[in-house]
């Protein structure tokens, strides 16, 4: 994932520490209007340790039991995605994005491609 696509809360708050203007009306919440999001790294400090759970998902498969137990070692299961296509990244069940599995050392990534933005209900 290239840094440069994607701003860190660090990068927030270095910039804020450069001089970086801050966002007009931050802080100020009318009841008139909808809450805003924060202006800040400072402002989210609050949910720094909160965890969450994070799922790529690569495809999926329907199968009966029976055909579940007959799987052995070395089986391949055919899931519903074509190779190259993106894969769905969840946190907390919600889908979040898209992107694609990189290998970083001897380790599978993933990295985003697109953000699925949701309207609020």
């Amino acid at each position: 994932m290239a840094e440069d696509e994607n701003l860190e809360l660090n990068d927030l708050e270095s910039q804020e520490e450069a001089g970086a203007q801050e966002v007009p009306g931050a802080g100020e919440e009318s009841p008139a209007e909808p809450h805003k999001p924060p202006a800040n790294a400072k402002e989210l400090e609050a949910v720094y340790e909160i965890p969450v759970q994070v799922s790529a998902v690569l495809g999926k498969a329907t199968m009966q039991v029976s055909q579940l137990l007959k799987l052995g070692r070395g089986a391949v299961v055919e899931l519903d995605r074509k190779v190259g296509e993106a894969i769905d990244i969840y946190v907390n069940n919600r889908l979040v994005a898209r992107g694609e599995v990189v290998v970083v050392e001897d380790r599978l990534g993933v990295t985003m491609t697109e953000i699925i933005k949701m309207e609020r209900s």
